[in-house]
């Protein structure tokens, strides 16, 4: 039944959050109960819960922000960096078949970039699942991207030890060019994405530690915000919206 009314114990059950948790995703707007009685208690629509667990980005996100390691389902993992190219061109085939080659390369660059950088500053020094999450919604116009990995506050701490947090971190990485020598180039990959979304109907949410930002199309100040959940790696979804 489309339109039953479960728990919110049942829903954190089902959605593997806390209580907590789903109480602070309804007043934040994330994930709204459907009604609360007088003493508080929160109810979900069962098909709200269920188009919730479908969304790519959403499952993404449950993954690298869970405090236990599970291997993501086949089709979404990308042990390798071969299998998530091999990812990658079926994404841009698919893709292109409703969008001209010359647009769709840019959102396949965005995401190459984004996941080869994965790849690159975690070679040897995966904390549990080595790989990424790569996956993608073309009803939805997103692709999602996520790592377990060490994060960019200590990827480039070796090269900038004076950064402090997860939130200075992101801003350099986004905003200054350190150098051409790895491992520290990431942040200078992350300045060709930046200018990629900025220049093109895309959007791009990207969180690493506790620290996030949000780009858009003429977006020239990247503006880092505290997140309320932390991961260890990083978490980046694209919009493509305005590409179809």
């Amino acid at each position: 039944m489309q339109n039953k009314l479960i728990s919110i114990g049942r829903a954190a059950q089902l959605l593997g959050v806390s209580i907590d948790t789903l109480r602070r995703w309804d007043l934040a707007g994330r994930l709204q109960s459907t009604r609360s009685t007088p003493r508080g208690h929160r109810y979900y629509l069962q098909s709200d819960i269920e188009q919730y667990l479908q969304d790519v980005d959403t499952i993404a996100r449950r993954w690298a922000e869970a405090s236990q390691a599970i291997e993501p389902k086949p089709d979404v993992y990308c042990q390798t960096r071969d299998v998530f190219q091999g990812r990658l061109e079926q994404f841009q085939s698919r893709l292109s078949r409703i969008t001209p080659l010359t647009t769709v390369s840019l959102v396949t660059a965005v995401a190459g970039e984004i996941g080869n950088n994965s790849y690159d500053h975690n070679l040897g020094n995966w904390p549990d699942i080595p790989g990424i999450f790569f996956s993608y919604n073309i009803r939805t116009r997103k692709a999602v991207l996520a790592d377990r990995g060490i994060g960019i506050l200590t990827t480039l701490k070796r090269v900038r030890p004076e950064l402090a947090s997860a939130q200075e971190a992101l801003k350099v990485a986004f905003t200054e060019t350190i150098s051409g020598r790895f491992p520290e180039a990431r942040g200078n990959g992350l300045k060709f994405v930046k200018s990629i979304i900025i220049d093109n109907p895309f959007t791009l949410y990207f969180q690493t530690g506790n620290a996030y930002l949000y780009l858009k199309q003429y977006d020239r100040d990247v503006i880092v915000q505290r997140a309320k959940t932390s991961i260890r790696g990083c978490f980046a979804t694209i919009g493509f919206e305005g590409l179809l």
